[in-house]
């Protein structure tokens, strides 16, 4: 599985089994390894998270996600029109946030989707739900292996979309005023894979 990010979502490029960036189409997401929790693990050239049940040997680092959120960010900054996909099998979250949201200790303002530094959508193999500031929307649409995120961030849109069979569904759409640069973000429960 794997995430891709680019300009805008104008023409999505055809995507076999195994994904993979593809620079002619999109920019490359970059996965912050300094924000990744410890029982989150790189591998397929640093393309694929996978959650583990073993702490990785990791630095300490102020950046870092630590205690029950098993979150990570990239470290390049989304703006203007930034489009990109994700595979994603077990329970994951998909998120844009602030850089500064809080990275230590058990408090909801760690956990994306949480509070007022970020928006998550949370997918599992029976639905998908977004959340913002501690308010959950429930999302009546079934859950496949594969999400879109765009987001406009001189216009405050944030969308996401299911993937099925190269057509993007729309899923859900938040308007705001985004005051601080975004960063792409996520977070793997249980065994699941978030593959970049």
């Amino acid at each position: 599985s794997d995430a891709r990010g680019g300009p805008a979502p104008d023409g999505r490029g055809s995507a076999g089994t195994e994904l993979f960036f593809s620079p002619s189409d999109f920019s490359q997401l970059q996965l912050d390894e300094n924000s990744m929790h410890r029982k989150l693990k790189l591998s397929n050239n640093n393309r694929k998270v996978t959650h583990v049940e073993e702490e990785q040997p990791y630095p300490h680092h102020p950046h870092r996600f630590d205690d029950w959120t098993y979150q990570l960010l990239c470290r390049n900054d989304l703006s203007g029109r930034c489009y990109w996909e994700v595979e994603w099998s077990g329970e994951v979250s998909i998120s844009v946030s602030y850089r500064g949201i809080r990275r230590k200790g058990d408090s909801w303002e760690c956990r994306f989707g949480m509070n007022h530094h970020s928006w998550s959508l949370w997918c599992d193999d029976t639905r998908y739900s977004v959340w913002h500031n501690k308010r959950e929307t429930l999302l009546l649409s079934p859950p496949s292996g594969r999400v879109a995120v765009y987001v406009d961030c001189p216009a405050g849109s944030l969308s996401f979309f299911r993937v099925s069979s190269d057509s993007l569904i729309h899923l859900y759409t938040f308007n705001t005023t985004f005051t601080q640069p975004l960063y792409a973000g996520f977070t793997l429960w249980r065994s699941g894979l978030c593959p970049l």
